[in-house]
């Protein structure tokens, strides 16, 4: 696909993404799915108004009545959809800096769009096929208040409220002042949790921290958790789905570690877990343990969602999924990343022990992640050929599934494009952090040496 990517379509706003631009993909859109309605939804950044505004033109122009949502998280919108069975065209940009947005299109199952429908809406946006009503036949529009509340009371109703409740716990909470502060605060409220915030205040400029939910950008939560004394921290990315955790210490729990906590309470033998190509060997230990099968995807969550469905059609069991970024499927309550389910259900865990306790058996490997950036195309092919001939030199077979990565055993090194920033990306994982900062190194001085 040309203008998809993993999680659909990104860009710096008024840039690589326009106002133009998402009236055509909502015409588009809106031509595919034959709807008389559909959604539009977006995060807190400062373009996410304009964008909607296109977003709903385009879908009223091919004759789709319109609900606006407002800002909602997107595991919000993709409830609205699947209970009101209506697509969605979803302005968000996620993780990336506070210039960028995005398009992500929802179902009318409440699932973000396969490839092959993504496919096919590429192609009337690049054919500018569009059905356009009638004057008399355009679509019109209505506010829809009541999503964000309908999501947190499902919540409330799945996860184990009392187990949480009576554990007593205090959350510091730092929802990156994205879309997560409009839900998650009440939710883990209702919960019985005791909550303080930082960065709970929705602001697209985003002041407090940068929307991706790493250590560096989450010193302040850190911070909040030792001075109050709380039994965790949990952080959100700008549309809250995903989740990352700090223990009861104030220390930063990498999202492979507790990604391998939740499997571990979730998977049983003969169950199915799927996971992208950057994969930490700590999810392969959990699988190997119980007797779970794990089956890897390229990056993103379209790929795994794509690979779930499949893996349902042949009637594999996959009570959890997902990538050590903070985004975690739930496949059994909805196909979706949920920052505020992934992290009600981290809290489960701690009602019964520390949150260190928790993680313990699955820190002894250590990561390290590498962006380079690029500007040119030309740039970014000098350097995957680098990465091409760093790996068919290299002593180990590369799996060339999503870039290549290259497993030695005791550790591997992954190099792929980014697929919503010009970048290339460089992970590796050792048991040893020499080893892991020895192989990211040698693979970036491969790729910066073939610069133009």
């Amino acid at each position: 696909m040309k203008l998809f990517g993993s999680s659909g379509t990104r860009g710096v706003a008024g840039e690589q993404l326009t106002p133009e631009f998402v009236l055509r993909v909502a015409k588009a859109a809106g031509t595919v799915w034959e709807t008389d309605r559909a959604v539009v939804a977006r995060d807190t950044r400062t373009t996410g108004e304009m964008f909607t505004n296109a977003a709903a033109s385009g879908l009223a122009s091919v004759g789709t009545d319109v609900d606006r949502l407002g800002v909602a998280p997107t595991p919000a919108v993709v409830r609205y959809c699947d209970a009101e069975s209506i697509p969605a065209v979803l302005i968000t940009a996620s993780h990336n800096p506070p210039e960028y947005n995005g398009v992500k299109l929802v179902g009318a199952d409440g699932v973000e769009l396969p490839v092959h429908r993504l496919e096919k809406i590429e192609e009337h946006i690049l054919a500018e096929e569009f059905a356009v009503a009638a004057w008399d036949s355009v679509g019109t529009t209505r506010r829809v208040d009541s999503a964000n509340r309908d999501y947190v009371d499902e919540m409330l109703a799945t996860v184990d409220r009392d187990t949480i409740a009576d554990a007593n716990l205090t959350v510091a909470l730092d929802p990156g002042h994205g879309a997560g502060v409009l839900t998650s605060p009440d939710f883990y409220r209702e919960l019985g949790c005791k909550v303080i915030t930082v960065n709970a205040q929705p602001d697209g400029h985003f002041p407090g921290r940068q929307p991706e939910p790493v250590e560096k950008n989450l010193s302040d939560l850190g911070r909040l958790v030792r001075v109050s004394e709380a039994d965790v921290g949990i952080a959100h990315d700008g549309d809250a789905d995903r989740a990352i955790f700090f223990d009861e210490h104030g220390q930063y729990i990498e999202g492979d570690t507790s990604l391998a906590a939740l499997a571990a309470s979730q998977l049983d033998a003969g169950d199915t877990t799927v996971a992208a190509v950057n994969v930490s060997q700590r999810l392969v230990d959990v699988c190997d343990d119980v007797g779970a099968d794990l089956q890897l995807t390229p990056i993103g969550s379209t790929n795994i969602i794509t690979r779930i469905r499949e893996l349902w059609a042949d009637g594999a069991t996959i009570p959890i999924a997902g990538e050590g970024n903070g985004g975690i499927f739930f496949p059994n309550y909805r196909l979706v990343r949920d920052g505020g389910f992934i992290g009600a259900k981290f809290l489960e865990l701690v009602a019964e022990r520390p949150a260190s306790e928790v993680v313990s058996p699955y820190t002894d490997y250590h990561n390290v992640r590498v962006n380079l950036t690029y500007e040119t195309e030309t740039e970014l092919d000098a350097m995957l050929d680098a990465a091409a001939a760093y790996a068919a030199e290299a002593d180990a077979e590369p799996n060339t599934k999503d870039g290549y990565r290259l497993d030695y055993g005791d550790a591997w090194v992954l190099v792929r494009p980014s697929g919503t920033e010009p970048k290339v990306r460089i992970y590796a994982e050792a048991r040893d952090a020499d080893r892991a900062e020895t192989l990211a190194e040698e693979a970036r001085d491969a790729l910066e040496t073939a610069r133009p």
